[in-house]
């Protein structure tokens, strides 16, 4: 029950009017409906917002790749802000420049040739099949490697006062190796492969820049860390690279044959 608001009557329930004064009673007022949150805008939010924090190249492959060469120490801070997940950077940046090698390596070898002997010994050699060989087990070599590189880090992170997480250690080796894939282009031409393996200097060269942002290095250790792990890592690298080069010698050299020679130059 209320009250009139003029005479103060009492009114009875629903009532229009006033029935003392004849005071129209004016509607009572709706009440806001308060909105409930929407739980599956939330979530969605944040998954998107989980989404770009793991997306392990933010702006692109080829902008990750741009800012990595051009500038590292910049990169390798908002790398540091990026969540690791190794499956994304293993399926999105490794494997992708991994082929870039890889194909260049079987076009090279497969349509150019390339010379092997000295002098006037030297032939010209080229074949598809030489091309594939080396090619697929440059591909396997480099998954196996950068795979291993990253356990090494990781493995030898606590006695130089790092973090010991196998994702930012994964991102270090796949980062730092980043100019190597991207001058294996000229193995498409094999006279200039050299410069694929010159690139390997400057790889070294990140490898030391992200230390510090990625592996928490302290500064006065990052030197000495970065020279053990220099010295696993070029142990690693014989390793593969003898493994690997005796599976092609034991699939391929078996199977040259005189006729594929292409005397000259």
């Amino acid at each position: 029950m209320s009250n009139c608001p003029k005479c103060n009557a009492e009114l009875k329930q629903g009532a229009m009017f006033c029935h003392s004064c004849g005071y129209q009673i004016p509607p009572p007022q709706a009440q806001p409906v308060q909105q409930q949150p929407n739980q599956t805008t939330n979530l969605n939010q944040n998954n998107m917002e989980n989404e770009n924090i793991n997306t392990p190249a933010q702006g692109g492959l080829i902008q990750r790749v741009i800012n990595i060469i051009t500038k590292p120490k910049q990169e390798f801070e908002v790398i540091a802000n990026e969540t690791p997940n190794v499956g994304k950077i293993f399926t999105t940046y490794v494997l992708p420049l991994l082929l870039i090698p890889t194909v260049a390596q079987i076009i090279g070898l497969g349509l150019i040739g390339k010379k092997i002997g000295i002098g006037a010994w030297s032939v010209n050699y080229k074949s598809w099949e030489w091309g594939i060989t080396t090619g697929v087990s440059t591909f396997i070599g480099g998954l196996i490697s950068i795979y291993l590189v990253a356990l090494v880090i990781d493995l030898l992170a606590p006695s130089f006062g790092s973090e010991k997480n196998f994702g930012r250690s994964f991102q270090l080796a796949a980062y730092s190796w980043t100019p190597v894939w991207v001058a294996g282009i000229f193995y498409i031409l094999p006279a200039l492969g050299i410069i694929a393996s010159l690139a390997g200097i400057y790889g070294l060269v990140l490898l030391y820049m992200g230390l510090v942002p990625l592996k928490k290095t302290p500064a006065e250790k990052v030197a000495v860390y970065f020279i053990v792990s220099l010295l696993v890592v070029i142990v690693i690298s014989i390793v593969v690279a003898l493994i690997i080069g005796l599976i092609t010698a034991a699939i391929y050299v078996p199977k040259v044959g005189v006729g594929n020679l292409n005397m000259g130059f």
